[in-house]
C-alpha cells in the first residue's frame, strides 16, 4: 500500500503539449490511477477504462491546474472523480458520496469483533481472505468506500484525502472510521468462522 513519492514534473511542458514530459507523467501516476480505480470498481475491465478516461481528462484540463494543490492530489481528485460518476451511471441505485441513508451519529458499531490472535498469519494473509476483504470493500456506501481506498489502500493523508473528495478533515476522519468498523465486523464474521472451523478439527 502507500503512494508513490512526488515527483518533479514541468508543468510548462504539460502545457505546451511535450510528449516526453507527458509519458513521464503517465509512468509515475499509471499504476496508483489504476489501483484506485481497481478498488473503487471491483472490475479490471472498468479500472483501465477509468485509467484512460483520467488522463484523458489531466490532459485535456493541465491548463486548468492553477498548483493551490500537488499535481498528484489534483490526479487523484480526477481519477476519484471519475470513478464516483462510472459508478452513479452504471448502479444509479447506488447512493451519492454525499446523500448517506443514515446519520454518521445512526450509524451502529460492530455488536461483536471476533479476536483474531488464535490464526496463523498465513490465515490472515491468504489470498482467500484479501478476496473477502476486496469484497468487503465493495459493498461499503461510496462515501466510506472512497475515504477507505485514498487513506487506507493509497496512503493519501488526511488532508489529501480531504482535498481529493472536497469535505473537511473532520469527515475525513469519521468516514474512515465508519469504513473500518464496518469492514472489521465483516472480517470479524469471516476470522470467527474460521476459527470455528479450527477448534472442530481439534
Amino acid at each position: 500500500m502507500g503512494k508513490a513519492e512526488e515527483i518533479t514534473l514541468s508543468i510548462q511542458a504539460l502545457r505546451s503539449g511535450d510528449r516526453a514530459e507527458y509519458a513521464r507523467l503517465v509512468d509515475a501516476y499509471y499504476q496508483l490511477v489504476y489501483r484506485l480505480a481497481l478498488k473503487m470498481l471491483g472490475n479490471p475491465q472498468d479500472a483501465e477504462d477509468i485509467l484512460q478516461e483520467t488522463f484523458i481528462k489531466v490532459f485535456r484540463n493541465i491548463d486548468k491546474f492553477d498548483g493551490r494543490s500537488s499535481l498528484s492530489t489534483w490526479i487523484y481528485r480526477i481519477a476519484t472523480n471519475e470513478a464516483l460518476m462510472f459508478l452513479r451511471k452504471k448502479h444509479p441505485e447506488l447512493v451519492s458520496i454525499d446523500q448517506p441513508t443514515e446519520t454518521e451519529e445512526g450509524e451502529q458499531e460492530p455488536l461483536q469483533i471476533v479476536d483474531w490472535c488464535c490464526l496463523p498469519e498465513s490465515e490472515l494473509m491468504s489470498a482467500e481472505a484479501k478476496a473477502h476483504l476486496d469484497e468487503a470493500v465493495m459493498r461499503l456506501p461510496l462515501r466510506l468506500r472512497a475515504v477507505f481506498v485514498l487513506r487506507d489502500i493509497q496512503g493519501l493523508s488526511t488532508r489529501e484525502s480531504s482535498e481529493v473528495l472536497d469535505i473537511s478533515e473532520m469527515a475525513v476522519k469519521t468516514r474512515l472510521s465508519r469504513a473500518r468498523l464496518r469492514l472489521r465486523e465483516e472480517l470479524s464474521d469471516y476470522f470467527g468462522d474460521r476459527l470455528g472451523e479450527r477448534k472442530s478439527l481439534l
